[in-house]
């Protein structure tokens, strides 16, 4: 039975509090703006992009236990864009009756990728060889005794995020360019495709996954450059990737949205690389492309109201906004305009003022029924616009 026949969330007293003020925040309000849901935003910035859509905005840490705490008293239900919380106080929260999307448990098991690592391999999900080390001085070691193989990938186990914390590791001198803390060692995976799946699923166990996209990223930034949808890939290989996708899902009995990042290998098997409990990059395609966007799917999982269609209504690509390198400070659109007047194409910008090297400032969606064309005027869309300083 759905929570929504208990629970009147349109146009009502009840609220929902949202644990992150950044884009992904933003654009999940324009859905609540669209039923008329009543939020609360979280934020440590106070010029975070959330600040003007949502009802009530408060400034605090997201890693303070008070802030934390005090702010999902005083919502029904609390949701997050960003695994960055303290889950301390999420935990005290869920003892004391409330309702808390992902839970505690959810996020334990992947805040840390080390942990996330270690959850694969107890859950028998194919994922690439791995040790994890508390210090780059174990990492040297290893190296020093052959327990370890250069070429590998080195990954920070937290504070990650849009490219940082990962890097690849050719030379045993680029150690010494790394952050002493505890991290991830894997082993390099020789793949044909890196690809995502969206699940949703709700309390009443409703599962659905948004068809298979194909990343390309920046070589530079390791930063998603473009997303595809669907995947140019064979049909066999796209089930593989969504049963797997399914299989996470209920490991880690999440609630809300999903994102699983997979390599397809050079012999066609699925690797999962990693997750992300929340809307993600691989998903902002949905806005234009698909019958429910996977922020409106966020909320519809959260508050237990039936999932909707994830199938795609047309062909869509996304192509990151980033901060052009050199330019750092108030930012300007160089070239908006023409982009805007392609057919097909729709920019969102995300209301950061300010502008630095490879920072995502916003992303632009091109439909079109053919994917091949799309990828062609993506391309166009990304050799034009630029984001750069005043």
């Amino acid at each position: 039975m759905y929570l929504c026949i208990m629970a009147n969330y349109f146009s009502s007293n009840f609220t929902l509090g949202i644990l992150g003020g950044g884009q992904l925040g933003k654009m999940m309000l324009y859905q609540t703006r669209k039923f008329d849901i009543t939020t609360h935003v979280l934020d440590p910035s106070f010029d975070a992009p959330c600040r003007i859509s949502c009802d009530h905005f408060t400034q605090g840490d997201l890693m303070n236990y008070d802030a934390v705490f005090n702010f999902g008293k005083k919502v029904d239900i609390l949701t997050l864009e960003i695994e960055g919380v303290n889950l301390e106080a999420i935990e005290a929260l869920e003892k004391m009756g409330k309702i808390v999307y992902p839970s505690a448990n959810t996020l334990r098991n992947i805040q840390n990728k080390g942990v996330q690592k270690k959850f694969y391999q107890t859950h028998h999900i194919p994922t690439a060889a791995f040790s994890v080390f508390d210090s780059i001085s174990l990492v040297k070691k290893a190296l020093a005794n052959d327990e370890l193989k250069l070429p590998f990938v080195w990954k920070s186990c937290t504070g990650g995020y849009d490219g940082k914390g990962v890097q690849v590791i050719k030379t045993s001198q680029t150690l010494e360019q790394l952050p002493d803390c505890p991290c991830v060692i894997e082993d390099l995976v020789n793949f044909k495709n890196e690809l995502a799946v969206i699940v949703a699923r709700n309390p009443s166990q409703q599962v659905k996954t948004y068809p298979v996209v194909e990343m390309e990223f920046h070589p530079q930034a390791n930063q998603v450059e473009y997303v595809i949808c669907p995947a140019r890939i064979d049909k066999q290989v796209a089930e593989k990737a969504r049963n797997i996708a399914i299989q996470v899902s209920k490991a880690f009995e999440h609630v809300g949205l999903l994102a699983v990042e997979m390599f397809q290998t050079i012999d066609d098997q699925i690797i999962v690389n990693e997750v992300a409990p929340r809307p993600h990059n691989s998903g902002h395609y949905s806005i234009e492309a698909s019958y429910t966007n996977q922020f409106e799917q966020h909320i519809r999982a959260v508050l237990d109201l039936p999932l909707g269609n994830t199938a795609s209504k047309v062909g869509g690509i996304m192509v990151n906004l980033v901060g052009e390198q050199n330019h750092t400070g108030d930012v300007a659109y160089q070239n908006i305009k023409e982009i805007m007047a392609m057919d097909g194409v729709t920019p969102h910008i995300y209301g950061k003022k300010q502008t630095r090297p490879f920072r995502k400032m916003g992303h632009v969606t091109i439909v079109n029924e053919n994917i091949d064309t799309a990828r062609e005027i993506a391309q166009q869309v990304k050799q034009r616009i630029k984001v750069i300083s005043k």
